[in-house]
């Protein structure tokens, strides 16, 4: 496996339209106020957070399990800024689409802006051939409430490229994989 550069970021999501919207290059300041950057970086790219949110709540006193869960576990909240309560958790989606190809695997690390402040990002692995937009995990650490920005860097994509003699030979659209396709927030599966 090769780690992938920002050159090869740039062909894949012109080419293959790996990556929808796309930037080509770091943001790190829009209509001239700073925001945490995002766009394609050195070795990976920095992905944005939607403004759709689902923030956990206790108030119907259910239990988290897996394979039952109870979507009354969230409240839906839109917004610019999202506020997670002290020591909860928080999901969102990605701006971005994206579509990865069959020989290609990507890891997601939280920004370390994010995790400076005790807020980590919690993305899995994107499997190859899998496309949707991603569904991000967010929790908060502190004692204190939390602020996610909306369209602003949350976490970073580094694509990962298999040698042609070990490309995978059943992908995750070859397998039905259950999160194929999502197009918001999407809850627990099974």
């Amino acid at each position: 496996m090769s780690i992938k550069s920002d050159k090869w970021i740039r062909a894949m999501a012109n080419s293959d339209k790996m990556i929808q919207p796309f930037e080509s290059q770091q943001i790190s300041q829009v209509d001239n106020k700073k925001v945490i950057s995002y766009g394609t970086s050195s070795y990976g790219y920095d992905i944005r957070c939607s403004q759709e949110f689902k923030v956990f709540t206790n108030i119907n006193s259910t239990i988290v399990d897996p394979k039952n869960f109870d979507s009354g576990s969230f409240v839906d909240f839109t917004g610019e800024v999202c506020i997670i309560p002290p020591n909860s958790f928080a999901l969102a989606r990605t701006v971005e689409y994206f579509r990865i190809p069959r020989n290609i695997l990507t890891v997601c690390l939280g920004k370390s802006t994010y995790a400076r402040c005790g807020i980590i990002v919690n993305v899995t692995p994107f499997e190859p051939e899998w496309e949707g937009f991603v569904t991000l995990e967010f929790s908060n650490t502190t004692p204190l409430p939390a602020k996610i920005y909306a369209n602003e860097g949350v976490a970073q994509v580094v694509f990962f490229e298999a040698n042609p003699s070990d490309i995978c030979e059943v992908s995750y659209k070859d397998r039905g994989g259950k999160y194929q396709g999502q197009g918001g927030v999407t809850l627990p599966k099974i």
